[in-house]
């Protein structure tokens, strides 16, 4: 009887950081995907900071005898890493390991599951059902110094604002990008906006994300929303775009 191979091990890959709150969040997020799909190997590596790295995670599956492996980036805009860094590892790892074959996926956002993630965590932090319509939402990014994920967020934020009837949605960047957001609070309270609330558009906590929150703070925001962490929409997004990638073999970077 023919024996019908196994689905691919999904490698999640994080950026990793110094902050112990980021691989635990990382780990937590890994632990839903599990769960929403049991039988499912997933896998974690790090591109810094953190272990494991990378390269030993897939050096690993290999020795293992694992040969299908789709690599999720934990991004949520198609920026320098998702561009260059970690298809970089991918095809390095790709020409060591020949028997393994590895599909980058694609980047989590843009999506709806993004926004409902987002209205999750401000809800969470005390926005009531009727105050949308008077609330100004900061879409607060860790910001890049690529120029095409900044426009992503100014569009996502344009988006947002236009399905989701907020009083006004603007992006603000904890680097790399301007404005700030402490100055993007500023600049609603000076518009007349009644409450406005900060919208962290990040997934674990760190030194930027604090940041975020230091300018919500200093700015005095009426809201403070967490990061979007192991929410089940980022858990059903991961495997959504796991999904897509396994099933249309034609789909993401081949690596081989």
């Amino acid at each position: 009887m023919y024996a019908r191979p196994p689905h691919p091990t999904l490698l999640v890959i994080a950026h990793g950081s110094r902050d112990p709150r980021h691989a635990a969040t990382v780990s937590a997020l890994c632990a839903r995907v599990r769960a929403l799909r049991p039988g499912l190997r997933v896998e974690v590596g790090y591109l810094d900071f953190n272990v494991p790295r990378v390269p030993r995670v897939l050096e690993r599956l290999s020795a293992e005898g694992v040969r299908d492996v789709v690599a999720l980036p934990l991004l949520l805009t198609r920026a320098f890493h998702a561009k260059s860094d970690i298809p970089a590892v991918l095809r390095e790892a790709a020409a060591r390991l020949p028997l393994l074959h590895i599909r980058q996926a694609d980047v989590l956002g843009p999506s709806p599951l993004l926004f409902a993630a987002l209205e999750r965590r401000l809800e969470e932090a005390g926005l009531r059902p009727g105050d949308r319509h008077s609330t100004g939402v900061v879409l607060a990014s860790a910001g890049s110094s690529d120029p095409e994920a900044s426009a992503v967020i100014a569009e996502i934020a344009r988006e947002w604002r236009r399905t989701a009837g907020w009083c006004a949605v603007r992006p603000a960047f904890a680097s790399a990008s301007l404005p700030r957001t402490a100055d993007v609070v500023r600049e609603l309270r000076a518009e007349g906006v009644d409450r406005v609330a900060v919208a962290p558009y990040v997934i674990a906590p760190g030194f930027l994300p604090d940041r975020i929150a230091a300018g919500a703070r200093e700015a005095r925001a009426d809201l403070l929303a967490p990061a979007l962490g192991s929410a089940p929409e980022i858990a059903r997004l991961l495997l959504q775009r796991y999904l897509f990638t396994q099933c249309d073999r034609s789909i993401g970077t081949l690596c081989a």
